[in-house]
């Protein structure tokens, strides 16, 4: 694979992706370009290929100033930070790494799931100051045999809800339409739901479809025994009203692993300790991310090297 095929990389990816990208094609790190307009001008016609992540994306300016873009190509198995819309009207296709990361993001649910259930953290945190000679820790709630609501039975809700089977939880879930050859409950009615169950876990995409899907409305909903997990996106939820929930006892306690100004995490969450925040790792894991840098390869080269060739394409 000799050809230099102009790409564009949007931002630092992983390391093994960079060196295979910038080893087999003629790549530009348009994140340390120091007059990007300049470049465009003068390079923007060249680039066939931009490579990406779900922080980076491409946005509808980008790809309208691409004229020759064939590709995008994302580290990721979310894509709402690519304007999927302005790539379709051009023909212009787009990949991302669904699959790889199941497993490791469901783990993460549950260990979200337990943490703040049964109050690991401030437990921990109790121990460490030293109060556990003076006093008792607490009661937390049992997570066994609770019901589970999971909103988006997609590859990543089913891993989910194939780990709470094994807690014993009773599993029901809310997707457009129900899902064949499944054993959980299903629910069209999302209000329905969220006050049927204990435990509320978002597993849906971001982007406008979804956003503050999970309000102040919904949130009463759930109630004041009631767990929200957010492994999703932070857009899904509004933070704003979560905060509130929380801070007024509307519901019991929330595992976030996503946010939705992030990096940005209000004081107000931080200050809480019936929330645990983890910084948006749920596929941080050395296997989990390698096996996603390969995918975007394995697409990336399969395009441009392959006829065409695409293991995962969104459109």
């Amino acid at each position: 694979m000799t050809q230099a095929i102009p790409v564009l990389i949007m931002g630092a990816l992983h390391p093994a992706l960079q060196e295979n990208v910038e080893s087999h094609f003629a790549a530009t790190r348009y994140y340390e370009l120091p007059d990007k307009a300049a470049w465009l001008a003068d390079h923007a016609a060249s680039i066939r290929g931009v490579v990406t992540s779900g922080v980076y994306g491409a946005t509808a300016e980008l790809i309208g100033q691409l004229p020759n873009l064939e590709g995008i190509f994302s580290f990721g198995v979310g894509y709402d930070a690519i304007d999927i819309g302005a790539a379709k009207d051009r023909g212009i296709v787009v990949t991302n790494t669904p699959g790889v990361l199941d497993e490791c993001v469901a783990d993460i649910a549950l260990a979200l799931m337990l943490n703040v259930m049964r109050r690991l953290p401030e437990a921990e945190r109790f121990l460490r100051a030293g109060k556990w000679e003076a006093a008792k820790f607490p009661m937390a709630t049992k997570v066994g045999g609770k019901k589970l609501g999971i909103v988006g039975l997609g590859n990543i809700g089913e891993q989910i809800a194939k780990r709470a089977a094994a807690f014993d939880m009773q599993v029901f879930y809310h997707n457009r339409r129900e899902k064949p050859g499944v054993p959980y409950t299903y629910y069209a009615d999302l209000d329905a739901m969220i006050q049927a169950c204990d435990v509320l876990v978002l597993a849906v995409p971001g982007g406008a479809g979804t956003e503050h899907l999970i309000d102040a409305r919904r949130l009463a909903l759930l109630g004041e025994k009631g767990y929200l997990i957010n492994i999703a996106r932070g857009s899904v939820v509004d933070e704003t009203a979560l905060i509130r929930a929380l801070q007024a006892g509307t519901i019991a306690g929330a595992g976030l692993d996503v946010f939705e100004h992030e990096p940005k995490v209000p004081q107000a969450l931080i200050d809480l300790d019936k929330v645990v925040l983890l910084p948006h790792l749920a596929s941080g894991t050395f296997e989990t991310r390698r096996a996603m840098a390969d995918l975007v390869y394995r697409n990336l080269a399969g395009y441009f090297f392959e006829n065409k060739q695409l293991a995962t394409q969104v459109v």
